[in-house]
């Protein structure tokens, strides 16, 4: 949890962060674990969490390091690139029997590689994946905050995973296998053991391998205005179709409209409805 610095001005972030905010305007519960300093920064993303009807019980308080805070580069409004400060408060995320408990009793635990690019909050997020039911690994590897031995152990961890086409390309080369989406994706879950793959292609849509089946969908027509959340909206959508027993092809389409509507809007958290989601799908039947 975290503030991206754009030229706009600062909006709350951090990938978990975007993803629980559009899983509770989606209509189901969700609780961040995440960590901020003893500073302005922090008691405004704590104002903020609030605000979107979000509990903040699980995110800590740290007093020896600052709230984090990301420069995002938007001159390119298809691929922001990002300037990661650290160390930050959400690098030292402490291990405790209530983070036990949450995780335990939750259908869902959701992670990314970012939390682990420091020894505390990395033992933290290992001894939490001991305790999860599902796990859900958002990849979302930012150079250079991330290892090979660190993701392939996470993905050895994970029971679903989601992935952009770049970050496929790239742990496929790891293992020197190929790089064609759909046998790369059918390789990945043979390989970890996966229930399910999933790889977003921007503009072009998603790709979902689950259940020894491909599910595709088209990208969604839109004027972007950036696309800041946007894969962190349709994670979010993925999840919901998913913990309902959607359909996949189904559950995959309304999660690209679902981060084609959020690209529409500046910033990660815009506020939206399942309702708005399904008008945007009708006007690309229509």
């Amino acid at each position: 949890m975290l503030w991206d610095v754009l030229p706009s001005g600062k909006q709350p972030g951090g990938a978990p962060f975007n993803v629980a905010v559009h899983v509770h305007q989606l209509g189901l519960s969700a609780d961040l674990i995440s960590r901020v300093g003893d500073d302005d920064l922090g008691t405004e993303l704590l104002e903020f969490i609030e605000s979107k009807g979000l509990r903040t019980d699980f995110v800590q308080h740290g007093k020896t390091h600052l709230t984090g805070v990301v420069k995002a580069n938007v001159d390119d409004a298809n691929e922001v690139t990002y300037k990661i400060v650290q160390p930050v408060a959400w690098d030292y995320i402490q291990y405790d029997s209530a983070l036990e408990k949450l995780v335990a009793e939750a259908d869902m635990f959701v992670f990314g590689s970012l939390a682990a690019r420091q020894t505390a909050t990395r033992e933290t997020l290992y001894r939490l994946l001991e305790h999860a039911r599902f796990k859900v690994f958002d990849v979302n590897m930012r150079p250079p905050h991330y290892s090979k031995e660190v993701v392939k152990y996470l993905l050895e961890k994970a029971n679903l995973v989601k992935m952009n086409h770049h970050e496929l390309a790239e742990i496929m080369a790891w293992f020197g296998e190929e790089t064609d989406k759909p046998a790369a994706m059918q390789w990945l879950a043979t390989r970890f053991d996966l229930q399910a793959v999933c790889v977003t292609c921007g503009a072009d849509g998603a790709l979902l391998w689950t259940n020894g089946q491909l599910y595709r969908a088209p990208g969604v027509a839109v004027e972007v205005k950036d696309t800041i959340g946007s894969g962190d909206s349709f994670l979010a959508a993925l999840l919901k179709g998913w913990l309902s027993g959607t359909e996949p092809g189904e559950a995959l389409r309304f999660a690209c409209a679902t981060g084609a509507l959020v690209a529409t809007h500046l910033g990660a958290t815009p506020a939206f409805s399942e309702t708005d989601v399904t008008e945007l799908l009708a006007t690309q039947v229509a």
